[in-house]
């Protein structure tokens, strides 16, 4: 079967530990470009009343401290805290629209993160989820708390067509475009995946609530997580 090809349109992993919302939790949404999943992560952490975390908190804290991970140790040990500045960054970006990620078509897939950035984003998203439950998009988040006590990790996707329609109107180009893109961005972030992480972000064992995209609004597939969340 192929990826984009879909049996039912929500797929429930067993799992022995399920998510307890009433205690400190943390919520990890994986998604294809174009299936709305980063809205979805939007929608989520505003029904939980929770922050939420995606490339672009975790980019303006690195910038704000030029941080390498032997600096973020040392914060670490005088006991600093992000969330002052992290409400800062999140009340700058929720009037901004960044749906998606599009790389530049001369961009190396390697090239994008370096080991020191991913071990950086890694440290600065496990940090920020001691402070408050959250939820993240994106990251590697499957990977970076597969180890956390009341973890949720989640995949959206969606068929191709979908996807296609979906960029083509949010980023007002052509469906021929639109599907390069997608092909481009596919391609990126399963070799970031890949690089750091050892494991395929299609291998739906890395989740335990895959869900497509088709024929549902983000509104209804939130409502969906929240109904399995109980």
């Amino acid at each position: 079967m192929k990826k984009n090809e879909y049996i039912c349109s929500v797929f429930i992993i067993p799992h022995n530990n399920k998510m307890n919302k009433n205690e400190q939790f943390v919520i990890t949404i994986n998604r294809e470009l174009g299936s709305g999943g980063r809205t979805v992560g939007r929608l989520l952490a505003e029904k939980l009343g929770v922050p939420f975390y995606d490339k672009a908190v975790v980019k303006a804290l690195q910038e704000k401290y030029n941080l390498t991970t032997a600096e973020i140790e040392q914060l670490k040990g005088r006991k600093h805290s992000w969330w002052a500045d992290v409400e800062r960054i999140l009340k700058i970006n929720s009037g901004m629209s960044i749906d998606y990620y599009l790389p530049k078509k001369d961009d190396a897939p390697d090239l994008l993160t370096t080991d020191e950035m991913f071990q950086t984003e890694t440290l600065i998203l496990q940090d920020l989820a001691v402070e408050k439950s959250c939820v993240v998009a994106g990251r590697s988040g499957f990977h970076v708390f597969r180890n956390h006590p009341n973890h949720l990790s989640i995949l959206i996707q969606a068929s191709l067509e979908y996807r296609v329609e979906r960029v083509a109107r949010k980023q007002n180009m052509s469906e021929d475009e639109a599907s390069k893109t997608i092909e481009r961005v596919d391609k990126m972030r399963e070799n970031y995946v890949k690089k750091y992480t050892g494991t395929s972000r299609y291998d739906t064992r890395n989740y335990q609530l895959v869900i497509s995209a088709d024929g549902k609004t983000e509104d209804e597939i939130t409502d969906m997580i929240m109904n399995y969340i109980g």
